[in-house]
């Protein structure tokens, strides 16, 4: 008798849910040498300052002024996770 084909395509349907569960536990990189932590661009002090005055140019509550800010958290966590 041969199985039918409900039963083999709920079978796959298990197994790959089941796959995508074990790969998402995963806490490091396949190569299990930890965290890869992303590269920090350093700016210099010029750029740094001509992006200041561009920034006060831009109007009270601007959506740029709010996205700076969440680019500030993220530069400090990839600095926290290099060590530096």
């Amino acid at each position: 008798m041969m199985p039918s084909a409900g039963c083999w395509r709920r079978r796959l349907a298990v197994l790959v849910l089941a796959t995508i569960w074990l790969s998402a536990c995963a806490t490091a990189g396949s190569d299990g040498g930890g965290p890869v932590c992303p590269p920090v661009v350093e700016y210099s002090r010029e750029v740094q300052a001509r992006a200041a005055d561009e920034l006060d140019l831009l109007p009270e509550g601007s959506a740029v002024v709010e996205m700076l800010s969440d680019y500030a958290v993220m530069r400090e966590q990839a600095r926290a996770c290099a060590g530096r």
